[in-house]
């Protein structure tokens, strides 16, 4: 048999469980708002598109904190400069394919 005290069942099963959840519903929100605008159609394209970009860095934040656990503060330096070293070459690749795809179409109709 094993030693339990009666407050045991007051503690959540799980230290981190709270945090979890909290980040699971952040993100499905923040998967739902773009998803609905555009099965809606209630924004412009243009409008639609800004609303996605920011839920998408939103999102990209709420899942460094709340599932990898960083944070500005208590992060060591050498994984704030990893991440802000992959932030920066994921922009460029992102950047540069839209540089060449947008060059190119406007060659093909030039």
């Amino acid at each position: 048999m094993t030693d339990s005290s009666p407050n045991d069942s007051a503690r959540p099963a799980l230290p981190g469980l709270k945090r979890y959840l909290t980040g699971f519903a952040l993100a499905l929100v923040l998967t739902l708002i773009p998803f609905g605008l555009v099965a809606t159609g209630a924004l412009p394209p243009t409008e639609t598109l800004l609303v996605i970009a920011g839920a998408a860095v939103v999102q990209i934040l709420v899942h460094l904190r709340f599932f990898l656990h960083l944070g500005v503060t208590t992060t060591p330096r050498e994984t704030l400069l990893a991440i802000a070293f992959a932030s920066v070459l994921i922009f460029i690749m992102i950047g540069g394919s839209l540089w060449i795809m947008f060059d190119l179409h406007q060659r093909m109709f030039a």
